[in-house]
């Protein structure tokens, strides 16, 4: 075993044992040094994958500090929207609207969202921040003959309830596509999967009750932040 590798199953350990529990810091690089006897770079190598795993988060000023390690229960067949599984979780989570634009479906677009070609829909980026780290990325297209005024206060709090509270419109099922995706470049830059090769990818058309397609999103979640469950039953 590697230095970097041995020292790093040591501080998971005193961290998984609450010895530096959560929101504490750990020690300095230069006191793991000591305490170690091990090169800087070897401290820092380890502690980059701490970070990696979601185990500390770098503090400007403060150092490492220790923070919770779990996976978030994503319901796959309910049709609940991001800010109603943050309630009934009790996540610590906000969302940060990176962009909205109005656009027209092209060719492209309509094979990925299911719009026919020419229609006009919002199109919404969101970094969904849980425990501080982006832990997934959500784009959604939505019909603007439907949701005719989105404005970026209602996407940072919930489009869903928007749709069913003040245009009265009654959301009803969604046809969805779970696949482990490898990881690309924007992933990269907008979501903080380290140097994970993949992110899992949930692609959803969504319907109201009278049939009509007023939505497709794309949510790609960072791999080991969330746990996808179902509940079936034998007939």
């Amino acid at each position: 075993m590697k230095k970097y590798q041995h020292l790093l199953r040591q501080l998971k350990e005193k961290i998984q044992n609450d010895i530096y529990p959560v929101g504490s810091f750990l020690p300095s690089e230069h006191d793991l040094m000591e305490e170690y006897h091990y090169s800087r770079d070897t401290i820092r190598k380890a502690l980059s994958l701490l970070q990696e795993e979601g185990l500390i988060r770098k503090v400007q000023g403060q150092g490492s500090q220790v923070i919770k390690e779990e996976t978030v229960n994503f319901p796959v067949s309910k049709l609940t929207s991001y800010q109603e599984l943050v309630q009934e979780l009790g996540l610590d989570s906000k969302t940060n609207v990176v962009r909205l634009d109005k656009i027209i479906i092209d060719q492209k677009t309509a094979r990925l969202t299911g719009f026919p070609e020419y229609r006009r829909v919002w199109k919404v980026v969101r970094q969904r921040i849980v425990d501080n780290l982006v832990s997934v990325l959500d784009t959604d297209y939505l019909d603007m003959e439907l949701v005719p005024n989105l404005q970026r206060d209602i996407a940072e709090k919930s489009i869903y309830a928007y749709i069913e509270q003040e245009l009265k419109l009654r959301i009803d099922y969604a046809e969805k596509e779970i696949t482990i995706d490898t990881s690309q470049d924007r992933d990269k830059i907008l979501m903080d999967i380290g140097k994970d090769p993949f992110v899992v990818s949930v692609k959803s058309k969504v319907y109201l009750r009278d049939g009509r397609q007023f939505q497709f999103t794309e949510s790609r979640h960072k791999l080991e932040k969330f746990r996808f469950v179902d509940f079936a039953r034998r007939r």
